[in-house]
């Protein structure tokens, strides 16, 4: 059974196109390396540049780039299908080409055309140019996105100066995606303390080889072993003001303005789609081929109504995903409904992974086995964007209009 594809009559050609493109490139060329690379010891040795020049070389990198600056710019339904493709034949690397995407929204949404210039056009021309951001900090982490009202002690603390035409950086970033192998990444930093922090940071552009910036520890994970996560280490790190993106202090506007924190949650609950797809593939490929009793599995009452649930939650995952997609080409989405999607994907793709696991019984928890990479692979999403906790903040905002609405507004 094929999910993401069902059903299908209302897809384009070009969205269809993109779709199998994906789908060839996951089986052809990601699912043969993904166990061998996860398998691999030491933080940083998974990551392979040969997969990320051929799905380069295919638009995968660069998909959401507006034509005009050689990119793609392919609709929200169509990364939604590529980005659970990718996903069936590995989810780390899945990530590792739509986590660009996120900042190719925000390149074309908030730079200017100077900077379009400097950044884009050589992101666009190397193969190997991926992106990250970078505000995760030892101290600071869900509270960057939901932060306590009028609390200018919460949120990130790196710290930027203007000296002249120079900006000077001090302070530590953690957990920061593609760190290691990234050519440019956004940073926010506090140029105000004194006020919130969606009221004083400014995002710069930071181009490795920057003085005073380096890359600190790259860290060990359980699951996504592929997808890299550093430190970004500043010691008065100097910075050019053209590199400020948007306005001193209008971090958080700019981020808005590129749909960073919407895209984010999509992004990850089409990834966490395509997981639960290749899970049920899998699952059902080992009931029907596993015998007890001389009986296949797939026979036993139990499994039955494991895989039916794998089955459940995945087809609801899809409808909600492909409805989130189709809003948001139209502009009729609610950001309120995309968090939710994400919270919503968290608690599937841990069920439907761990399901799986359950019917390949013990030969699944062996190490390095399919079944256990998709269960540590899921983890990930306990703590990606927030905690799903923290996302569950987004109910203020319902009961806000609720407010309103009573009051006749």
């Amino acid at each position: 059974m094929d999910v993401i594809t069902r059903p299908a009559d209302d897809l384009t050609d070009e969205q269809r196109e993109w779709q199998m493109k994906a789908r060839r490139f996951a089986r052809e060329e990601i699912r043969p390396i993904s166990l061998a690379r996860d398998a691999i010891e030491g933080p940083g040795a998974a990551w392979d540049w040969e997969i990320i020049r051929k799905g380069s070389q295919l638009g995968f990198r660069t998909a959401v780039v507006p034509k005009e600056w050689g990119g793609h710019a392919i609709d929200f339904v169509t990364q939604a299908l590529v980005m659970a493709e990718l996903a069936k034949g590995d989810s780390a690397i899945s990530k590792a080409f739509s986590q660009n995407w996120k900042w190719g929204h925000l390149i074309a949404g908030a730079c200017t055309n100077e900077q379009k210039e400097r950044f884009l056009r050589p992101f666009v021309a190397d193969d190997t140019c991926v992106l990250g951001f970078g505000g995760t900090e030892p101290n600071a982490g869900s509270d960057n996105r939901y932060p306590p009202e009028d609390d200018p002690r919460a949120g990130m603390r790196l710290g930027a100066e203007r000296r002249g035409d120079e900006w000077i950086l001090n302070g530590e970033k953690t957990f920061i995606a593609n760190g290691g192998v990234g050519r440019l990444f956004f940073v926010g930093a506090r140029t105000d303390p004194d006020v919130p922090v969606t009221e004083g940071t400014t995002v710069f552009m930071v181009p490795v080889g920057t003085p005073g910036f380096r890359i600190g520890k790259v860290f060990n994970k359980a699951g996504w072993r592929f997808y890299q996560n550093a430190e970004l280490v500043f010691e008065n790190a100097r910075l050019p003001h053209a590199n400020v993106l948007g306005e001193v202090n209008g971090g958080t506007r700019a981020r808005q303005k590129g749909g960073v924190a919407e895209f984010n949650d999509f992004e990850l609950a089409c990834n966490a789609l395509g997981v639960c797809e290749d899970a049920c593939e899998s699952a059902l490929a080992r009931a029907k081929s596993e015998r007890r009793g001389g009986k296949p599995l797939l026979d036993q009452q139990g499994v039955q109504m494991k895989l039916s649930e794998m089955h459940m939650l995945t087809e609801a995952l899809r409808s909600f995903v492909m409805r989130i997609a189709r809003e948001i080409d139209r502009g009729t989405h609610d950001p309120v409904n995309v968090v939710l999607l994400m919270n919503y994907s968290s608690d599937v793709i841990q069920r439907v992974s761990t399901l799986n696991l359950r019917i390949h019984g013990a030969a699944g928890g062996v190490t390095n086995t399919h079944a256990e990479k998709l269960v540590r692979d899921a983890i990930i999403w306990t703590h990606l964007a927030g905690d799903t906790s923290q996302r569950l903040k987004v109910i203020r905002r319902l009961a806000r209009r609720a407010g309103a609405a009573g009051r006749g507004y």
